[in-house]
């Protein structure tokens, strides 16, 4: 019967199946009211695609305009980094080159493309918080910092996790800025955690940060060339940094260019 049928289409609609079997039931040979109650119910599926639609663009839009001020935020916050560059003429490329080496590595342990964005932009930023730091840590003050020096040093990682913190869209990366100079061996800061509670994300930045710090030309420290760099990072695998971090390191180096 016609009218079971329209039941059955009706229940379609309502489950959100739209077909336009519908029609079918809106030819002049169709009984009233079931062609009656046919025609409303096809003009009303078309109201609801045509508002679905709408809907569709709408939700793309909004997707786009996040994206563009996620990255219009993490370009400004780049931009502070570069900042801190400026102040520092010897860590210039010292986050790009964190951040490119760090997701490397993540690459090579198989991480997921997202995780290696997250852990990239935990690189970039890492020291964000020495934005705050006064000139005088960035000067040639020879060797030794003075223990006023030492306590500005270990709250930079805290410092950039707060700058940090209501960048939703950062995820990970930032608990990665605040952990990056945890150690294995609970000897790190700012938390002192140990190995089980610090996050890959982080373990794999400090290898990287390390190595680039290592291999890098300082006030205090001719830059040392990657093969004794990486067998510095060998020799404290495990206390100081992650044995399979390191190992990670280690297999990108080796690889054939």
């Amino acid at each position: 019967m016609a009218i079971n049928r329209l039941l059955k289409i009706i229940e379609e609609i309502a489950a959100g199946n739209y077909s336009n079997d519908i029609m079918e039931l809106t030819r002049e040979d169709q009984p009233e009211p079931v062609r009656s109650i046919a025609e409303a119910m096809g003009l009303m599926m078309v109201k609801v695609e045509a508002r679905e639609y709408r809907l569709e663009l709408m939700i793309k839009e909004l997707e786009a305009l996040n994206q563009k001020i996620q990255q219009n935020t993490i370009n400004t916050v780049s931009s502070m980094a570069h900042a801190l560059a400026a102040r520092d003429a010897y860590t210039e490329g010292h986050a790009a080159r964190v951040g490119d080496l760090a997701a490397r590595m993540a690459e090579y342990m198989g991480l997921d493309h997202e995780e290696v964005e997250y852990i990239r932009l935990g690189g970039i930023l890492h020291d964000i918080g020495k934005i705050g730091f006064p000139d005088e840590l960035f000067d040639d003050h020879g060797i030794k910092n003075t223990s006023r020096m030492v306590k500005q040093i270990i709250k930079h990682p805290s410092t950039g996790a707060d700058i940090l913190s209501n960048l939703d869209f950062l995820g990970p990366a930032v608990g990665y800025v605040l952990c990056h100079h945890e150690r294995p061996d609970g000897k790190g800061y700012p938390r002192h955690l140990k190995d089980e509670d610090i996050p890959l994300g982080a373990k794999i930045l400090a290898v990287a940060d390390s190595f680039d710090a290592i291999t890098t030309d300082r006030p205090y420290q001719k830059g040392r060339s990657p093969e004794i760099a990486l067998g510095i990072l060998k020799a404290h695998a495990g206390s100081k940094w992650d044995k399979t971090c390191v190992a990670a390191l280690a297999a990108i180096l080796n690889a054939p260019s």
